[in-house]
């Protein structure tokens, strides 16, 4: 299914269950309401916005659709718009005070004195009788605040309630939406084959805009374009090159917006992707569909509330489960007593900016028993001793370890969307993730446990792929399996004198205490890359750090205890040191530093109490 087939069949699902607005009509954030008498004099403003927040938003409403202002020329939106078209007043752009907008005004007006010729609807000729009087100058006489510029408003008539006693609107009264959905009819296009529905409709020539997509501009992107001849073919303008019928394009548009809208709750970000997933209801129904978003919400950690689902996936990740067992769907299915189909049809979707345009980053169609499968597969390559993270990462906190000072913005640019296709597929991670990390540990950031999660990872799932027990050739790596904790057997040369520096470094910290430059600040780059430069140094200065603990008070027994690790070490390690480790052995390297760093010494015995070293401080950071 392509992207705007399964957009506009979430529509279908979205619209039975009043969650966007119907065809031809848009949700839009409005700010206030200019509530009118019959004869079309201003009564009041009608402040609509929240104010729960630090700054007052507007709500949102359903009003007759919107459409591109392209070009010099105003197009005015039918019964709302921004102050500058329905009062002819704004703020301006840099300029202090308060702008007069005659054009926006006259277009605002001329747009609905042709519309409405015929009217005969009270609420209609009140905003007409109001558009015929209405002068910018009146604005200090009525008071008005100055709130109201450059927002967008609606019109209301005084005393004009719904079936439900609620105030109405009036594009929400009976003969307006008449009149619109004849407008709406009547200016279509030419009509055509319709590449999403096969049907023959109206064409749509400009695309709806798209907003939400992190990054991108505030008025909105388009997904689909066509803005120069070398994108059109055979003379045909815009959306003629791709015929999409305008009730179609519509629809996709108003999904996608209302997947892409605040507190969504099917709304992501990783790098500088911005993701939405839906769930298919066309086998399981509608409860299984959202019970099957919310799994997956709380499984890409979009959702961090309390839940049934919390619990379902708490005893694998957290409860010393192995991660296969943690998604299998029939084990959740027992675990949560809830309607859940695991063929639930799962689409997930990634958007970046470009421009006044929006690139596609990410489409992938699967079902949700596949999908928490290929979860598990990703957290069992993630996991790592002393644990990273309390629960699983979300993608975007997988992207903090390879961003400068944690700022995502420095994240490459299509290093998102790469990732979550590695994840959702299954298959290797980019390799620019490996060598990212890797320049952020040269760059003097510590080895922490997501970095070096994240490096297990990417060498775990090579190994996968490229079948166990296979050497790796010219890399220096063995091709097996990369140890999850402490692996005092691991042969592999890399993770050994990964070891060997962190042994070497508590060394100089019990002799020296807390330096303003350590040898993990200093030689850490080095080190993983070039070993036979540095080590031999390394050593020579380890010997005199392992004096000065035998010369002190109390610590002659931790010199032996740290000769007999060192010696343990290295009696794994071939006499000649590698002069270059390719970075699949640089990331083995990290993550032997990580495990023997953090590993915790088991308790000694009576026979070696007295030569066993106590437990150091440590200075991660």
């Amino acid at each position: 299914m392509t992207i705007l087939s399964a957009l506009n069949t979430h529509y279908g699902r979205l619209e039975r269950c009043g969650g966007v607005a119907p065809f031809g009509f848009s949700t839009e954030s409005i700010a206030f309401a200019l509530v009118l008498s019959p004869d079309g004099g201003l009564n009041s403003c009608r402040d609509l916005r929240d104010h729960t927040g630090r700054q007052p938003v507007g709500r949102p409403v359903t009003v007759p659709r919107t459409s591109k202002r392209s070009g010099t020329t105003p197009r005015a939106f039918f019964l709302w718009d921004n102050s500058k078209f329905v009062l002819g007043l704004g703020n301006g752009t840099g300029q202090p005070g308060i702008t007069t907008y005659s054009a926006h005004a006259a277009a605002f007006r001329e747009t609905h004195e042709r519309l409405l010729d015929d009217a005969t609807d009270p609420g209609l000729l009140a905003v007409l009788r109001f558009l015929r009087t209405w002068t910018p100058s009146r604005f200090g006489r009525h008071r008005l605040a100055s709130a109201l510029l450059d927002r967008n408003l609606v019109f209301q008539l005084d005393g004009d309630v719904d079936a439900d006693g609620q105030a109405r609107f009036v594009h929400d009264r009976p003969a307006a939406r008449a009149v619109w959905e004849r407008q709406v009819t009547i200016s279509g296009g030419p009509s055509a084959v319709c590449l999403v529905t096969g049907r023959i409709a109206p064409v749509a020539r400009l695309h709806p805009v798209i907003k939400g997509v992190a990054g991108a501009r505030l008025s909105g992107g388009s997904l689909v374009s066509f803005n120069r001849n070398a994108f059109a073919s055979y003379g045909k303008k815009q959306g003629d090159n791709a015929p999409v019928s305008e009730a179609t394009a519509s629809n996709y548009a108003a999904a996608l917006n209302a997947l892409l809208a605040r507190n969504s709750g099917t709304k992501m970000r990783f790098g500088d992707t911005t993701a939405v997933f839906w769930a298919s209801a066309s086998a399981g129904g509608e409860t299984s569909a959202r019970n099957a978003e919310a799994v997956v919400a709380y499984a890409l950690g979009v959702s961090r509330a309390s839940s049934a689902y919390a619990a379902a996936f708490k005893s694998g990740w957290g409860g010393g489960g192995t991660f296969p067992e943690l998604i299998d769907i029939r084990r959740t299915l027992e675990r949560i007593d809830v309607a859940l189909d695991p063929g639930t049809r799962i689409h997930i979707l990634g958007l970046s900016p470009n421009g006044p345009r929006l690139s596609v980053r990410l489409w992938h169609e699967t079902t949700l028993d596949l999908l928490l499968a290929r979860l598990a597969e990703h957290w069992e390559d993630l996991r790592i001793e002393p644990r990273a993270w309390h629960r699983p990462p979300s993608p975007l906190a997988l992207l903090q370890p390879v961003a400068r000072r944690g700022d995502p913005e420095t994240v490459p640019p299509v290093l998102g969307g790469e990732v979550m296709r590695a994840i959702l597929t299954g298959g290797r991670y980019p390799r620019v993730l490996l060598t990212a990390a890797l320049q952020r540990l040269r760059a003097g950031d510590p080895v922490t446990g997501p970095r070096a999660a994240l490096i297990r990872a990417v060498l775990q799932r090579d190994v996968r792929h490229r079948g166990r027990g296979k050497q790796a050739g010219p890399s220096f790596t063995t091709g097996m399996e990369v140890p999850v904790s402490l692996d005092r057997q691991e042969a592999d040369p890399a993770y050994r004198l990964g070891r060997l520096f962190a042994l070497l470094e508590n060394v100089q910290r019990a002799a020296l205490g807390r330096v303003n430059a350590s040898i993990r600040d200093r030689y850490f780059g080095a080190a993983s890359a070039t070993p036979a430069s540095v080590f031999p140094l390394l050593l020579r200065n380890t010997s005199h750090h392992l004096a000065v603990l035998r010369r002190k008070s109390g610590t002659g027994g931790l010199a032996v205890w740290f000769e007999r690790e060192m010696n343990e070490v290295m009696d794994g390690l071939d006499m000649t040191l590698p002069c270059h480790l390719h970075p699949e052995s640089q990331g083995r390297f990290v993550v032997g530093y990580y495990h023997q760093r953090c590993a915790r010494k088991p308790a000694p015995d009576a026979a070696e109490a007295e030569t066993a070293a106590p437990d150091l401080p440590t200075d991660e950071g």
